[in-house]
């Protein structure tokens, strides 16, 4: 145990005067460690911080949930929109039918939207999504309340006029959300009372629901007021716990076919789109993109790994006496293997820790200009290192091997 000690500070030693000693000709050699640990850390950081956001936003639909609508959310080159516009709209009835009917399903809710204009004293805002839902909704959903409280039961049965609305639009409208509780707003002549508002959710990559630009009123209140069939009606569907998604779906269409009585010949004219499948794509674009990442990289640790190479062979050339010398006292062959090997692999080290150096600098850069923090993950970090170890052990193993088989009276006498 203190030999290998002994062995590993010698290493580390040798490998810190190389970098003193010549210092110009080991940053460049490590250079190409450098930029390939930075293109690869960097790469993987960012890809990963994104699918951990896109996923994020993904698991917002609802997790286990089938969103039953006339429209497949499949999408593509091929995508027959025309037929799907000419789909009938999903209905109240038929989210209470399935309530009913399946024995899979642990939740359901009714969801139609419009976008108004909402006003407080002078202040307009534009664009604002009028989200109209079932009870159920906040169950699917993760709803967090910032002020105030959620609609309740009661209200979801009279449709009174009442609503929870976005953290943006409580800022933008009162200055701040705990002035929003209790106030009136309006939109087209029309009166809302605030009960709550929305927890600040932040920026999401794939559409859905704009929690913090929109106001939630019962369906009943939202009936009233517009035509559920024109306002892009859909069923979100919960599975039981355990459930598989491909069962719950298949138990959907079934119901479906039934509820709109279409007989055996006939197509669906619905469609059970599984919110699963989106995040399975999302891992195979930024495991692609991953791969593009460590193309690029494997090019500079390439290069980086030949100039480490070249040190160890210069290194080899300048010890050739003492190396010699530590032969003649004895050192064993895997002695000196073992040294020129460790230090390789500390050089390559230091060229990866620089790299990790620089993507941390990016990524607090990034982090203040992305609407996703940066990430780096200690796995990566472990990558990282890994690479580091492995590339100078193969840098230096031929150098290494060189400096192992030297006949000892031979080297002593090298000038």
């Amino acid at each position: 145990m203190f030999k290998l000690l002994s062995i590993l500070w010698n290493s580390f030693r040798m490998a810190l005067q190389e970098l003193r000693v010549n210092k110009l000709r080991t940053f460049l050699s490590l250079f190409g460690i450098t930029i390939g640990i930075f293109c690869i850390i960097g790469v993987l950081a960012t890809v990963d911080s994104l699918e951990r956001k896109v996923q994020s936003d993904i698991k917002a639909f609802g997790n286990n949930t089938i969103y039953v609508d006339k429209w497949n959310y499949g999408g593509g080159n091929d995508y027959p929109w025309w037929k799907y516009m000419k789909r009938p709209p999903m209905r109240i009835e038929e989210m209470r039918f399935i309530k009913s009917k399946s024995q899979l399903a642990s939740n359901t809710a009714m969801f139609v939207s419009q976008n108004v204009n909402l006003s407080y004293e002078d202040n307009v805002l534009s664009n604002v999504g009028m989200y109209g839902v079932s009870e159920e909704f906040n169950t699917i959903q993760t709803i967090d309340i910032s002020s105030g409280r959620y609609l309740n039961g009661a209200e979801f049965n009279r449709g009174t006029p009442t609503c929870v609305i976005g953290n943006e639009v409580a800022e933008q409208l009162f200055g701040e959300a705990q002035r929003a509780v209790g106030s009136e707003v309006s939109y087209n002549s029309r009166r809302l009372i605030i009960v709550g508002v929305i927890k600040k959710q932040g920026q999401t990559f794939v559409g859905g629901f704009n929690y913090d630009q929109c106001m939630i009123v019962p369906y009943r209140y939202f009936a009233s007021v517009y035509n559920p069939d024109n306002s892009s009606p859909f069923i979100m569907v919960q599975g039981k716990p355990n459930i598989a998604s491909r069962a719950l779906q298949d138990e959907l269409t079934g119901v479906m076919r039934q509820i709109r009585r279409l007989s055996p010949e006939q197509e669906d004219n619905f469609s059970c789109n599984d919110v699963a499948m989106f995040s399975e794509q999302v891992e195979g674009f930024f495991g692609q993109v991953s791969a593009g990442g460590w193309a690029i990289a494997g090019l500079s640790l390439i290069v980086g790994a030949f100039g480490v190479a070249n040190i160890m062979f210069v290194t080899v050339r300048e010890r050739t006496s003492q190396i010699g010398l530590k032969k003649a006292l004895g050192a064993k062959r895997r002695t000196i293997l073992t040294e020129f090997l460790l230090e390789s692999a500390f050089l390559c080290v230091v060229g990866g820790l620089i790299g990790l150096g620089l993507v941390w600098v990016l990524s607090v850069i990034l982090s203040s200009i992305l609407p996703f923090p940066i990430y780096i993950a200690p796995n990566i970090i472990i990558l990282a290192l890994s690479i580091c170890i492995i590339l100078g052990i193969i840098s230096g193993i031929i150098p290494a091997s060189i400096a192992a088989k030297m006949d000892p009276v031979v080297a002593i006498r090298t000038k």
